[in-house]
């Protein structure tokens, strides 16, 4: 089935790759008691740019009930912490704890090596070009 019609439409194909991607680093991330999801969200807030649930939300492409599942899940973990937003008295910022970071830290580490395996049949020339043209599709602008 690898030539049927739907091998060159391009939203199957990243749906494919993503399902692929998503099975990989949901793998390695167990290890951490983390899923892509979960870690995206420690990631973004260990990062020190104090997102809010409505920014995470937006960046993350999921519903701001997602989010609040995800951040409650983390902060239940003692991973997370929502802290007032000084801008916006209405919303929260989410801050990882100091033991959040050092878990962002080595779940980074899984990541980044069940990112290689699924990339393992590009070249790193063929990398880098699809990461920046992912990377236009995903941020346009």
């Amino acid at each position: 089935m690898a030539d049927s019609a739907l091998s060159d439409d391009l939203s199957f194909l990243l749906a494919r790759a993503n399902a692929l991607s998503l099975v990989s680093g949901n793998a390695a991330l167990a290890a951490h008691g983390l899923k892509v999801r979960s870690y995206s969200v420690l990631a973004l807030a260990a990062e020190g740019v104090r997102p809010s649930q409505r920014e995470l939300a937006e960046y993350l492409r999921l519903d701001p009930s997602q989010i609040v599942a995800l951040v409650d899940e983390l902060q239940t973990r003692g991973l997370v912490r929502r802290e007032p937003d000084p801008g916006d008295r209405r919303a929260n910022v989410v801050v990882a704890t100091e033991e959040g970071a050092v878990l962002a830290a080595a779940a980074r580490v899984a990541a980044r090596a069940a990112e290689v395996r699924v990339h393992a049949s590009l070249t790193d020339e063929e990398r880098i070009l699809l990461t920046a043209l992912l990377r236009r599709i995903a941020f346009p602008g």
